[in-house]
């Protein structure tokens, strides 16, 4: 099959190093990774044989594929790297990027290319994801890690549910910085900002990458041969 006929959650589980040819072209292999990634590249008006070409070319290179295989690792490897990895991570990206962002606004408000409301979008997702993050370390993984797939297959649903309302909250975030596009002028902070919110994007997608293509459909498909066998 075709790279332009699998999707992208498929290709970035498949193809390690997939991700980041993902982020550099804004396709969203996490929330939006049941799209094949033909039908993405025609929505967003990309050149589907570059992206093709490229792909070839990071399957073929062995040397560029130096990344783990989540897919063979147990559960609490992986739910340890998750946290570890990303989780605390995200708890010390936020509170830095909404101090940098007010202070964006609070010196360059007044200008017509200033990312006035970045700081609330960011507060907001700050808000939200500790939320999300705690109910995952407190109540998903660890059913997760004890076996208990019956009962973890709800939570599993409303986690991906969130992971498309942070999708959402990112979307607006780019709208706001015009996907991070400086001014020729920025000062220090804006550029801090702005390579922050990269850093957070990025991370955040792999994050959701590792749940909901990896960990939740192990899950689920062991869930549901216990529940034929």
């Amino acid at each position: 099959m075709s790279f332009a006929q699998q999707k992208l959650s498929e290709l970035a589980v498949s193809i390690p190093g997939a991700t980041k040819i993902f982020r550099e072209y804004d396709l969203d292999f996490c929330c939006g990774g049941s799209i094949l990634l033909e039908v993405a590249a025609q929505q967003k008006n990309l050149n589907l044989a570059e992206i093709e070409t490229r792909l070839a070319h990071l399957q073929q290179s062995k040397s560029e594929n130096n990344d783990k295989d989540w897919n063979v690792a147990p559960y609490d490897e992986i739910i340890d790297h998750i946290i570890t990895r990303y989780h605390n991570r995200h708890r010390e990206q936020l509170p830095e990027l909404i101090t940098l962002a007010q202070k964006v606004e609070n010196v360059h408000g007044d200008r017509d290319d200033c990312p006035v409301g970045v700081a609330a979008q960011l507060e907001k997702i700050y808000a939200e994801l500790s939320q999300h993050l705690m109910k995952e370390e407190q109540i998903l993984f660890p059913m997760i890690k004890m076996g208990n797939y019956a009962m973890a297959s709800m939570p599993i649903r409303v986690m991906e549910m969130e992971h498309d309302e942070a999708g959402q909250d990112v979307e607006v975030i780019k709208s706001l910085t015009n996907n991070c596009t400086l001014p020729a002028d920025a000062c220090f902070s804006w550029k801090a900002l702005y390579s922050g919110i990269n850093e957070f994007i990025d991370d955040l997608m792999h994050h959701i990458h590792l749940e909901n293509n990896i960990l939740f459909p192990k899950a689920i498909a062991l869930e549901e041969k216990l529940w034929n066998a």
